[in-house]
This record gives structure tokens, sequence and C-alpha cells, in this order.
């Protein structure tokens, strides 16, 4: 089974207005690059791993059973449900394996949440090399990430303090340490507007497809047992790399 980036939505990305079309390219080639390379990275050790949260995830019950299908007549499932709360989801797609790596479940999507996922995940290999693609998300770029990763990594430079100085002092310069390519545990991100070009999107609607859609939980804690059941099952019997073949910005007529 091959999985392909779907070229709708690429052309859609190109119809929106790109400010600085140059710096847009570099970055989208970067992750392209990346998807390319993958393969040969894991072998060298290095995890490259897609990640992003998918919020809102509806613990729905059905208010009747669904009827089977039956010998002429489809499956009839009830319309009318009860909502049981929501879990938000955080998760990693191995580039190399299609393989949903070290997911986290839980009632929020916080600072503190992505922190503690980013933990887990290099906690799996903790003296190895990791490369995050992910999206411009404010809680992508914190001040406990950048503390995270100067810790994990043994930096000893100074960080400065949040809003006033050093690398703390804004989003962007917490950015450029997250993403500087001496760092053993790296993030690297898309440009805006671009969700399309992150590959866990590709993931999160597979699960929405095989499960979610249909699906009908009493509980959260159903509701996150079956996505946790639903991704073990996926990574024993469905995964495999997606067939990446955006490689850049199309021509323009």
């Amino acid at each position: 089974m091959q999985f392909y980036n779907r070229l709708s939505d690429v052309t859609a990305v190109h119809n929106k207005r790109v400010d600085n079309p140059e710096q847009f390219d570099a970055e989208v080639k970067t992750v392209c690059d990346l998807y390319e390379q993958a393969p040969y990275l894991a072998k060298q050790g290095v995890h490259v791993l897609s990640t992003d949260e998918k919020t809102g995830i509806q613990a729905l019950q059905r208010a009747a059973p669904t009827k089977p299908m039956q010998s002429g007549q489809p499956a009839l499932i009830e319309y009318e449900y009860i909502r049981h709360g929501t879990q938000a989801l955080i998760a990693n797609l191995d580039i190399a394996t299609g393989k949903c790596f070290a997911p986290s479940i839980g009632d929020t999507r916080t600072e503190a949440d992505f922190m503690a996922h980013i933990a887990q995940t290099v906690a799996q290999d903790p003296d190895g090399t990791w490369i995050f693609i992910l999206d411009q998300l404010n809680t992508h770029k914190s001040e406990s990430l950048v503390r995270f990763v100067a810790k994990a990594c043994g930096l000893q430079e100074e960080l400065g303090v949040k809003g006033k100085q050093g690398i703390l002092q804004s989003m962007a310069s917490r950015a450029a340490f997250l993403r500087d390519e001496t760092h053993r545990i790296r993030f690297v991100y898309t440009p805006k507007h671009t969700s399309w070009l992150n590959q866990i999107e590709i993931w999160f609607s597979i699960l929405v497809r095989r499960l979610l859609k249909r699906g009908d939980f009493s509980s959260v804690n159903e509701l996150r047992e079956c996505i946790l059941t639903f991704i073990d099952y996926f990574n024993e019997t469905m995964a495999k790399p997606f067939k990446w073949t955006y490689a850049g910005r199309p021509l323009q007529v």
C-alpha cells in the first residue's frame, strides 16, 4: 500500500499569496529533502519525524446500536449521538518506516503537553539524533522546549529571559535556536499555510477514515484505548513510507 500527498492541496497553497517566494521555496525544499533523505539518515541512527496535534477528537456514542448489514441492505448507523468529551492526540510519523511513533493522548494540548510529548519521544533513544518536522504553532517554539533541548544536548550557553533578551527573548529567537542544525535535537518548521506539507496530516486522515468516522465510544477512556489499539494495528499491518512526490513550487503559466 502506498499513500500520496494530495496534489489538490499542493495547488491550493500556491493559489495563496506568498510574501517571500524565495524563503518559501527554501523552506519547502528543506522539508522535501528530509523526506527523501530519511531512509538514509535512519541507517545512521537519525530519527526524522513528522509531528503535530489532532485536537478535539470527540468521544461520540450512538444513541442506538448500529444494525449490521444484511443481504440486500447496508448497515444502518444511528445519526443521533451522545457526547462524552474530547481528547487531543499528539503524534509522530516516522518518515523512514511510515509508523506512528510514541503517541500522546490527553485532555489538553498545551505547551506543557507538547513539551512532555517531545521528552517522551526523545526518551525512546536518549542519546540519538532527532529531527522533528512540524508547523509554526507557538507551542512548538516555547521557552520550555528551548530549555529541554539545551539540557538534553548539554549546551552551556546563556538562554536569556523570555520577552527581554537572549535566545528566549522572542518566538523568532527561540525558533532560530530550535532549528539550529548543530544540535542533536532540532526542529524544522513548515512554511505558513502548508499543513499539507507535513506528512503526519496524511496519517491523521487515515485515522479519521479507518476509526473515527464511524466510531462509537462510550467514554473518553474508550476513545483513547481505541486510538492506541488502532495505532498498534496500523504499525503492524499497514505502515509503509509514504510515496512523497512533491519536490517544490510547480511551474506557473
